[in-house]
C-alpha cells in the first residue's frame, strides 16, 4: 500500500535538490507532479483540490527556516498536510462506560467480521478487556459459526444465539449479558451492495444498543467506492469511526487519505494481514512518515516489543556478542524475525528503506532467502547446528538435499555464520555500530 504513491513524492522531492527559490511557476509545476501522484494513488478529486489549495498556501506563507532548502520546507509541509488529511490525531477509544459497546457496520466481504475478532484480541492483549462479541447475522451461511471460530482464537466470549431468534432479538438479549463484561462488539449484516432493509436493521440495532462507538469497515481495495458507501452509512447512523481492511494490499491507497478528509471521522485501526494481531493503531502522523519514506521507528519498536520474546532476543543478543553464537542460536533468531512479518514490511518501517525494497530484493535480500536459510538450518541436527565442524561434504548434501537447495547454499550460510562469529569479537574491541555495517555479511 501506498507504494507508488511513496515513490512519485520522493521523486518530487529529489527533483527539487539544488533549487534555491521557489517561484510562483516552479511551485505550479511542482504541484501538478503532485497531482498526478494523487490521483495515480486513487484519492478523490475533491480531496485532491483541497489538498493542493491547501499546500500551495502553506508554502507561499512559510517563513524560509534558516539552514534548510526549499526542498526540505516543501517536504515538511507536504507532510504535515497528509497528517492533516490522514485525521491530524490518533483517536484513542474510551472505556468510560460498562459495558462499552462497539457497533459494526459495512457491506459484506469487507472484512467486517473478521475486524471484530481482531479488535476483540487487541481489547483483550492490549486493553485488557473482557469482551463479549455477538452477530445480528442471520442471513449468511456459517455467519454465526466463523464469528465464534474467530472469537476463540481471540478468547472471547461468542454470545450465542437460537434459531428463532431476530437481528431486533439478538440485539436485545446480547446487550443483558454485556453486563458482565467490559466491552460488547457487536456485528451486523452486510449486502454486496447498499439496501434498504440492511439499513434499516442497522438503524433498528443501534436504537436497541445504544452504541458508543458506531465503526464503519471500510475494504481499502475497493478505492474510492468505499466513500459513498461510508457517507450513506454515516447519514443513517452517525458513524465515529473507520476500520480500514487489507491496508497491506496492493491497492494505491487513495480511500485512506480521502476517507477522514471526506466524512471528518478519524480512522480508529487499519488491517494489515490476516493474522489475529494483525490490526493496528492508525496513527496518522506515523502513517505520513511511511508514506514519504521518514519510516517509522516508533511502530517497528511496538510490534518487536509485542510479538517477539524479548528475554529471548536478549539472551541471543548476548550470545552474538560473547562469540557464543551457534546454528541453533541463528534459526532461533529467524524465528523470532518471522514474527514481525516480512522484510518487505520491516524496511517500510525504517527511515529511508521503503524505497529501496526492490533494490534489496535484486540484491538476494529477501524473504526467500529467509526461507530458504531456516530449510537449511532445519535439515541439520541439533548436534549439527551446536558444533558445525562436524558438517563435512557428505553431511552438507545430506542437508542440501532435506532442504532441497544446492550444496553451494549450504556453504554459503556456513561462511556467513563464521563471519557474523568474527565480526562480534572484533566490535568486543572496537568499531562499535560502524565497523557492524562494514563487516556485515552479504546475504
Amino acid at each position: 500500500m501506498f507504494e507508488k504513491l511513496s515513490q512519485r513524492l520522493l521523486g518530487v522531492f529529489e527533483s527539487m535538490r539544488g533549487v534555491q527559490t521557489l517561484t510562483e511557476d516552479s511551485l505550479s509545476k511542482i504541484l501538478r507532479e503532485v497531482r498526478i501522484s494523487l490521483l495515480e494513488a486513487d484519492v478523490a478529486l475533491p480531496v485532491v483540490r483541497t489538498i493542493l489549495a491547501r499546500l500551495k498556501e502553506s508554502i507561499l506563507g512559510e517563513k524560509a527556516v534558516k539552514g534548510t532548502s526549499p526542498s526540505e520546507t516543501f517536504t515538511k509541509v507536504v507532510h504535515d498536510e497528509i497528517v492533516r488529511v490522514l485525521g491530524q490525531e490518533t483517536k484513542v477509544l474510551s472505556f468510560e462506560k460498562k459495558p462499552t459497546i462497539i457497533l459494526f457496520v459495512g457491506l459484506q466481504g469487507v472484512g467486517k467480521t473478521t475486524s471484530v475478532a481482531k479488535l476483540a484480541h487487541h481489547l483483550k492483549t492490549k486493553e485488557n478487556k473482557s469482551v463479549l462479541v455477538a452477530s445480528a447475522d442471520i442471513y449468511r451461511a456459517a455467519a454465526q459459526e466463523q464469528l465464534e471460530t474467530m472469537a476463540g482464537y481471540a478468547h472471547a466470549e461468542m454470545f450465542k444465539i437460537s434459531e428463532k431468534m431476530t437481528p431486533q432479538d439478538i440485539a436485545k438479549n446480547a446487550l443483558k449479558e454485556a453486563k458482565n463484561y467490559d466491552v460488547l462488539l457487536f456485528d451486523t449484516a452486510g449486502r454486496t451492495h447498499l439496501d434498504d432493509a440492511m439499513m434499516q436493521e442497522a438503524k433498528d440495532i443501534a436504537k436497541i444498543i445504544q452504541p458508543h462507538e458506531t465503526v464503519f469497515v471500510a475494504d481499502a481495495m475497493q478505492g474510492q467506492s468505499s466513500l459513498s458507501i461510508a457517507q450513506a452509512f454515516h447519514d443513517k447512523l452517525n458513524l465515529t469511526g473507520i476500520i480500514l481492511t487489507r491496508l497491506d494490499g496492493d491497492a494505491r491507497g487513495g480511500v485512506a487519505l480521502s476517507v477522514s478528509e471526506t466524512l471528518g471521522l478519524p480512522i480508529l485501526f487499519a488491517g494489515v494481514g490476516e493474522k489475529i494481531d494483525d490490526l493496528d493503531v492508525f496513527h496518522p502522523e506515523r502513517m505520513a512518515g511511511r508514506i514519504l519514506g521518514m519510516g517509522d521507528v516508533v511502530s517497528l519498536v511496538e510490534k518487536a516489543q509485542s510479538q517477539m520474546d524479548m528475554n529471548q532476543v536478549q539472551n541471543l543478543t548476548e550470545k552474538m556478542f560473547s562469540g557464543n553464537f551457534d546454528l541453533n542460536d541463528m534459526l532461533a533468531q529467524i524465528n523470532q524475525m518471522k514474527k514481525m512479518g516480512s522484510m518487505k514490511k520491516i524496511l517500510k518501517f525504517m527511515p529511508g528503506m521503503g524505497g529501496l525494497t526492490e533494490k534489496l530484493q535484486d540484491a538476494g535480500m529477501n524473504d526467500n532467502t529467509v526461507k530458504y536459510q531456516e530449510a537449511i538450518l532445519l535439515s541439520m541436527t541439533h548436534k549439527e547446528r551446536e558444533n558445525p565442524d562436524l558438517l563435512l561434504m557428505s553431511r552438507k548434501e545430506r542437508i542440501a538435499k532435506g532442504a532441497g537447495r544446492p550444496v553451494a547454499e549450504v556453504e554459503k550460510l556456513l561462511k556467513n555464520h563464521q563471519k557474523m562469529k568474527k565480526m562480534m569479537a572484533k566490535m568486543q574491541d572496537a568499531g562499535g555500530l560502524e565497523a557492524l555495517m562494514q563487516n556485515m555479511p552479504k546475504m
